[in-house]
């Protein structure tokens, strides 16, 4: 079954299940669980394993279970606590997979450098910016870093993971009190979104001009000038997946790909 859905991250410990403490997948397998009357919850894979307090309104998943979709979908939406929303349940075709068959994942990180913070009634999904940012010099920063490149000093290191990704688009614009940036890559390490608008804000505050985002990508390790950004500003917005008869090539695709 392929499980859309959304969640304002902020009293969850992230994505992925940790004993005793209270996160989205934790949640939704016992909801799972209870409505299929399984002895077991259920394993579910998602497309992008959201840090603790990230929202989703795009998230995907998937679970092997026996039920209409239908039927699984209503008896979800009923159980499931309030900051969890069940957009839809599907059958997904043969060789889907919510994590090695997405082609694009789409995120948006919300920001504001008005002198009073952000509206109150969006406080839990706008990060607060101290000083002023200058967008032109972000988005020209971001220049330096769209393409295929090895992204090391943007992300969390992990034991044989590669830390090599192609990004799409690294865009802010701002509307009103807001300051948006969309970023969207084939798949992302881990931190690596918040890591990159801190690296952007560094160069919106015009702490360094915009080549640093250049000297910062080619040094390949961790730098402690670039800081990662809050994570409640940050939305996975949208999963993108192949047609279905290109779901095997391109799952098998992403499987070598991380194992390199």
């Amino acid at each position: 079954m392929r499980i859309d859905l959304a969640y304002d991250g902020t009293e969850f410990r992230g994505w992925a299940t940790q004993p005793g403490l209270r996160t989205v997948q934790g949640e939704i397998e016992s909801a799972l669980a209870t409505v299929l009357r399984l002895p077991e919850p259920p394993r579910l894979t998602c497309a992008g394993r959201t840090d603790a307090g990230v929202h989703a309104r795009g998230q995907v998943a998937h679970v092997d279970v026996d039920s209409h979709p239908g039927v699984l979908e209503r008896r979800l939406r009923r159980i499931v606590p309030g900051d969890i929303r069940i957009v839809r349940v599907t059958e997904a075709p043969e060789h889907f997979d919510a994590r090695f068959a997405a082609i694009e994942r789409r995120y948006v990180y919300r920001m504001t450098d008005h002198p009073a913070g952000p509206d109150p009634l969006q406080r839990r999904m706008v990060a607060a910016m101290p000083k002023p940012l200058d967008v032109e010099l972000m988005n020209e920063a971001a220049q330096h870093l769209l393409g295929e490149h090895d992204f090391a000093s943007f992300c969390k290191q992990r034991e044989g993971a590669t830390t090599i990704r192609n990004l799409l688009t690294l865009r802010t614009m701002r509307g009103g009190e807001t300051i948006a940036t969309t970023v969207r890559a084939d798949a992302f390490c881990h931190s690596m979104v918040r890591s990159l608008m801190g690296c952007l804000v560094a160069v919106g505050e015009r702490r360094f001009p915009p080549e640093f985002a250049a000297e910062i990508l080619a040094g390949e390790v961790r730098d402690p000038r670039v800081k990662v950004m809050p994570a409640h500003g940050l939305v996975l917005e949208e999963v993108v997946y192949p047609a279905d008869d290109q779901l095997a090539a391109r799952v098998e695709q992403a499987r070598r790909r991380r194992d390199e």
